[in-house]
C-alpha cells in the first residue's frame, strides 16, 4: 500500500474480539477513504456485525459507515450476553 495514500488507525478490542485479533489493541492501516465496514472487513469480522458488533470512532459510537481519518481510534464492542 502506498503510505502517502494510506491511513492509520488504532483498534481496541473488547471480549472475544481481542481473542480473535490476537490481542486487546493494534495498529491497522487502510487506503485513505476507508469506512468502518471496510475496517471490519480487513479484520475479518464481518459476521459480528449480524450478532450485534457495535463500533465506537474517538470514543463516539457511530454506523459502519463512517469515514475514518488518520490517527483515529477505533474500539470494537462486542454484544454483551449474561444470564
Amino acid at each position: 500500500m502506498d503510505d502517502t495514500a494510506s491511513l492509520t488507525v488504532q483498534v481496541l478490542a473488547f471480549g472475544p474480539l481481542a481473542s480473535n485479533l490476537g490481542g486487546r489493541s493494534s495498529n491497522q492501516r487502510m487506503p485513505i477513504g476507508s469506512t468502518v465496514n471496510d475496517l471490519v472487513n480487513q479484520l475479518d469480522l464481518v459476521a459480528w456485525l449480524d450478532m450485534g458488533l457495535s463500533v465506537a470512532v474517538n470514543g463516539t459510537r457511530c454506523s459502519p459507515e463512517r469515514t475514518l481519518v488518520d490517527g483515529d481510534e477505533v474500539a470494537l464492542l462486542p454484544p454483551v450476553s449474561g444470564g
